[in-house]
């Protein structure tokens, strides 16, 4: 049985990201491509959107990662704050970044489709607005984190922050279901056949294997630069440097 605990310290987890970032680089490159080839060469034209609904293979998948990552760096958060795990804080600071651009290219893409379809690029409707809402929560944890000097209590901060935003993601999720909202529906669920045809289907799914991917290997980059930030007089690191020349 491989002990995982054991990769819970910043001198375990380093050698083993810098594995598997380019591993999972490659497979965000590859994914994408095949994504954009299905999305943009293969999928029909939708009878009703015409065209324009090709935006969903990149809109879809970064507004999914846009919550799936906010729960993720809340987690980490929280797994910091209560057992005070330096790793913990770390990893959820390395994902405020990418979901912060998740959010942002969600917001985008969604204006970009809004305007010729609903005729505006925007406006105050309760997945819209709760979605700006969760942009100004990822902006806020760097912002607190960064004005505070003390890592231990910025990181301290910073989860708890975190852990009251987490309150939103029902609402962005939900807020179709609750309130009457120009946002359609969603056209994926688990509870009923999807109402695209299956190659829409599998081209979303392969943008969204590839938003994954990328957030990981941004992920495990960005958490290497913090550890060398942070662990910069540890004795291991100057072995390791040692070891590479």
């Amino acid at each position: 049985m491989v002990n995982w605990f054991k990769f819970s310290s910043p001198k375990a987890f380093y050698p083993i990201a810098g594995k598997l970032i380019p591993w999972l680089g490659v497979t965000a490159a590859a994914l994408s491509l095949a994504g954009v080839c299905v999305g943009f060469f293969l999928a029909p034209t939708d009878a009703q959107q015409g065209e324009g609904y090709r935006i969903i293979f990149l809109h879809v998948p970064v507004s999914w990662m846009s919550m799936v990552i906010y729960l993720a760096m809340a987690f980490w958060a929280g797994i910091g704050l209560v057992f005070n795990s330096r790793l913990s804080a770390m990893m959820a600071s390395a994902l405020a970044p990418t979901g912060a651009l998740f959010t942002f290219l969600s917001l985008w893409t969604g204006a970009l489709w809004g305007k010729p379809m609903w005729g505006t690029w925007w406006v105050w409707d309760a997945r819209l607005t709760s979605e700006l809402v969760l942009l100004f929560l990822y902006v806020g944890f760097i912002a607190l984190q960064s004005a505070i000097e003390d890592r231990r209590r910025a990181d301290r901060a910073g989860a708890v922050l975190a852990l009251v935003g987490v309150v939103n993601i029902p609402v962005i999720y939900f807020s179709v279901q609750w309130w009457n909202t120009l946002h359609q529906g969603a056209s994926v669920s688990l509870t009923r056949a999807p109402s695209m045809a299956m190659v829409m289907l599998l081209g979303m799914l392969i943008m969204v294997l590839a938003a994954w991917a990328y957030t990981a290997a941004a992920a495990l980059a960005r958490v290497r630069c913090i550890i060398l930030e942070r662990e910069h007089h540890a004795g291991w690191l100057q072995d390791i440097e040692e070891v590479k020349r």
